[in-house]
């Protein structure tokens, strides 16, 4: 009786680890959501389908990896909340990797890295300062240097930004009661409000502005000031999933690593952002 139970114990625990491992292994089909209002990482074209560098790269990933993908647009502050309940299964959205972030839902390795900054009018005392270069947050003493010079040159301004975003998390920590923090649901609708003058400034990814700027009606705005990455701004841009999806996310960590190796992060990067924003190995 005793061999009896000892095999009916052994046998469960085989089927727990079956089972355990086949709720493990990645699916043939998913599901991915981006948020179709950040050209040019992510956008809506004129057929309604999502557009751009994340879009691209979201197919390229797929192919690689061998499964089949459908990509969906969902507002930017529904994506945390739609992945958790199954909506979809993957957000490729520009989303930065924050710990914050992290105590809800799993990241891949970053695909992207690229500073954010303000875009100013090419008049503005920001814009005629000279400041420049790449500060990380982390180094604290370096960047809050940087901070402190460019706070008087903004004082009293009005800068937009995109609501729920890492973008407003740096403003409201380092120019919260220097500058007037006015949050939009989307940075279209920013763009929209410096073309016409209601605002004096964007803070965003470096990216994203120069391809505001490129337009006509932004010809006498400029990218002004340090870029500026890591603290609030997490570990760069990667692929969200749900905590137990980690056999996904490994799929994708593998597929992302040979999309860097092999240039097709630059090229797509290049091609739909005018940068590199290649993350290094």
């Amino acid at each position: 009786m005793r061999h009896i139970f000892k095999w009916l114990a052994a046998s469960a625990l085989s089927l727990a680890a079956v089972t355990g491992a086949q709720a493990q292994t990645a699916p043939k089909a998913i599901t991915i959501a981006t948020e179709g209002a950040y050209a040019p990482w992510n956008f809506t074209g004129p057929d309604g389908k999502a557009a751009g560098f994340e879009v691209d790269l979201a197919k390229d990933l797929c192919a690689r990896m061998k499964i089949e993908c459908t990509i969906v647009i969902q507002d930017w502050d529904g994506l945390i909340p739609a992945l958790t309940v199954g909506k979809f299964d993957v957000i490729m959205a520009s989303m930065f990797i924050t710990d914050k972030r992290l105590e809800v839902i799993d990241f891949s390795r970053p695909y992207a890295i690229d500073p954010s900054s303000f875009a100013v009018a090419k008049t503005s005392a920001l814009a005629k300062s000279g400041l420049g270069g790449k500060f990380d947050l982390n180094k604290e003493g370096e960047a809050q240097a940087s901070i402190d010079k460019i706070k008087p040159l903004v004082k009293g301004q009005t800068i937009g930004v995109q609501a729920a975003t890492t973008n407003q998390q740096f403003l409201k920590k380092y120019f919260d009661g220097v500058v007037d923090i006015r949050e939009y649901k989307t940075t279209e609708q920013h763009d929209l409000d410096l073309a016409a003058g209601r605002v004096d400034g964007l803070f965003a990814q470096q990216t994203s502005l120069a391809a505001t700027l490129a337009k006509p009606e932004y010809a006498e705005f400029e990218i002004a000031g340090p870029g500026f990455l890591g603290g609030v701004f997490g570990r760069g841009t990667g692929a969200g999933f749900r905590k137990t999806d980690t056999a996904l996310r490994d799929q994708f960590n593998a597929a992302i690593g040979e999309a860097i190796a092999d240039g097709t992060i630059k090229r797509l990067s290049e091609q739909w952002l005018k940068s590199d924003v290649t993350p290094p190995q």
